[in-house]
């Protein structure tokens, strides 16, 4: 249902950087790259991230209560998506583990720009 979610960037050179590293590790690259915006993703398969200087020239702000979350392979790839988000200007907001029951294996880190993300894995109980 979702094809692409967008945030918000005040620095787009330095937030290439940290989505370059994450999309590759998701085995992903650009769809498009703009002056003012960049695009992550896979034309015809899952949704997308995009990254844009805000439209009406006001700073870039991170939402409350918002969060966006990449589904991962493997717990593996949780801890490897997390590592390269701290190597490359992210900040943590949960380090890998199980959440309570049931099979959810999650990372939670922030962006340069501080907009909250998430790696996750879901597996069978």
């Amino acid at each position: 249902m979702i094809g692409y979610v967008t945030l918000g960037t005040s620095d787009l050179a330095r937030a290439a950087q940290f989505y370059d590293a994450i999309a590759a590790e998701l085995g992903t690259t650009r769809m498009f790259t703009t002056d003012t915006a960049i695009a992550w993703g896979t034309p015809g398969g899952a949704a997308g991230i995009g990254l844009t200087l805000p439209f009406d020239g006001q700073p870039a702000s991170v939402g409350n209560g918002v969060m966006v979350a990449f589904d991962a392979r493997d717990h593996a790839q949780v801890d490897r998506l997390y590592a390269l988000a701290l190597a490359h200007g992210g900040s943590d907001e949960g380090a890998p583990g199980p959440r309570g029951e049931g099979g959810f294996y999650a990372a939670y880190f922030r962006d340069p720009d501080g907009n909250k993300l998430n790696a996750f894995v879901m597996t069978a109980g």
